[in-house]
């Protein structure tokens, strides 16, 4: 099992060491953006290299959350299970949320 929180120190001190980006957000969000887009055309190509692709994008969250200080294992956890509990209908071919 992964350990969220040491990977996001981990990540972080990649960027450090290599001297990327860790103090502008923004352009970590664009970053995050384009490595997504680069996942997606991975897929729709069926190239070899989507897990990969994949990575990045998990890659770049896990190290935005340890620049904004947030434990992203803690909040993965609260939502997932927010999300369990929350109760959707099908209206026309449309799943909608009725209840929290």
């Amino acid at each position: 099992m992964i350990d969220l929180l040491q990977l996001q120190k981990r990540v972080y001190q990649n960027k450090v060491a290599k001297g990327f980006n860790v103090t502008d957000i923004f352009k970590e969000f664009c970053f995050m953006y384009g490595e997504l887009s680069e996942a997606c055309d991975a897929y729709l190509k069926k190239k070899d290299d989507l897990g990969e692709e994949l990575a990045d994008v998990a890659l770049y969250l896990i190290g935005l959350s340890e620049l904004l200080g947030i434990n992203l294992e803690e909040e993965i956890m609260h939502k997932m299970e927010k999300n369990e509990k929350r109760i959707y209908e099908n209206k026309d071919g449309v799943l909608t949320k009725v209840k929290e």
